[in-house]
């Protein structure tokens, strides 16, 4: 499992692991992939500062990059006590009222956070300042291709960038506007996800960047079998995210052991594709609270960042009351096959000898 991608990022092997846990990404690094650290639950540039920090000093000098949300189109900007007030007296009642259905309490005085400035372009913006007087190797946009005077800065410091694309015709936009690397994101995938499979959207983003230019494929991947696969499309490498939220080094970061047992035990059938998280298209787990949103006298969701304002204080009290039937977070649907909770090195050995045996087999057949 060597590809060029690995000789140009100085990794054993192609995984690229998006996570918000530093102690996932440091471990993937060290395990030999790409750990790349998700800054948008940085509100604070300080913590980020201190959260790359530590990166630098845990991933013994392995290489690992970092994840903004960077839309292309620059959403309402402002503080979160200026955009609240856009936020609809309706939307507001019936996140209370669904909050109260579903029996998840208030948190107690004093305790909650606003919502995450990450989605906001001028704190994304921030991140890759921030993250550029550190020392990632890589800088992914969740949401496409950032502006070009962000490529042109990353390229300025050594830094490849790399942008998620749904669509054959947005991988071709992202490499017009200087991107590097192209992550082929499929339909499978949790967070912002697109309407193609990994299946088809794979070669058709290898064929129309052209050679030069490599491909991650992403969506649905958590296997050995499933990188073979994705290499056999004609991918350099992949893009992965869900499979590490069960590992043993993210319950660092997740506090709701509820989650932990609604991935430990959910389907690959038991994820839904929403605006409800972000106010963009997202997969998430499939919840009471995801339903509710479904139901026919829901309002619609808002848009970005709006959405995300709207629903912060509910997403903290539900990781509060860590009731497994009511949460809301991103996931694949490779949920399925989550099925208990390991060390990063491990489910990285199992990729590695999954992929060994499956690339073996393949070999025998005539």
């Amino acid at each position: 499992m060597h590809t060029d991608l690995c000789e140009r990022f100085g990794i054993q092997y192609p995984i690229f692991a998006f996570t918000p846990s530093e102690h996932v990404a440091a471990a993937v690094s060290r395990a030999g992939g790409l750990g790349v650290l998700g800054c948008v639950r940085f509100n604070d540039p300080a913590e980020l500062d201190k959260t790359l920090d530590w990166l630098d000093a845990n991933t013994d000098g392995k290489p690992y990059g970092v994840d903004v949300v960077m839309p292309m189109k620059v959403p309402t900007e402002g503080t979160s006590t200026d955009l609240k007030s856009y936020i609809p007296a309706d939307h507001i009642s019936f996140v209370e009222r669904t909050l109260q259905q579903l029996g998840v309490p208030p948190l107690p005085e004093g305790e909650g956070r606003e919502g995450v400035l990450g989605w906001l372009h001028s704190v994304a913006r921030s991140h890759v300042d921030i993250a550029l007087s550190h020392r990632p190797v890589l800088i992914a946009n969740a949401l496409g291709s950032p502006p070009v005077d962000v490529i042109n800065q990353a390229h300025e410091a050594g830094v490849l960038v790399a942008a998620l694309a749904g669509a054959a015709k947005h991988a071709q936009s992202h490499v017009t506007n200087g991107v590097d690397i192209i992550i082929a994101q499929g339909y499978e995938a949790g967070g912002h996800t697109g309407e193609i499979a990994s299946m088809v959207l794979t070669p058709e983003i290898v064929d129309a960047v052209g050679p030069n230019v490599p491909v991650l494929g992403a969506g649905g991947i958590g296997r050995g079998r499933q990188v073979a696969a994705s290499l056999a499309l004609g991918a350099q490498g992949v893009w992965t995210g869900s499979v590490w939220l069960t590992t043993a080094e993210y319950q660092n970061l997740n506090t709701n052991k509820g989650m932990t047992e609604a991935f430990l035990r959910a389907t690959s059938a038991d994820t839904v594709r929403t605006k409800v998280y972000t106010g963009k298209p997202a997969r998430l787990l499939k919840t009471k609270w995801t339903e509710a949103w479904a139901a026919e006298d829901a309002p619609s969701p808002l848009p970005m960042p709006l959405q995300n304002l709207l629903v912060a204080d509910a997403h903290n009290r539900m990781n509060a009351h860590g009731d497994p039937d009511v949460i809301s977070m991103p996931v694949g649907q490779i949920v399925g096959t989550m099925n208990e909770v390991r060390p990063v090195a491990d489910v990285m050995a199992d990729l590695v000898a999954e992929f060994e045996a499956t690339v073996d087999r393949l070999d025998k057949i005539r």
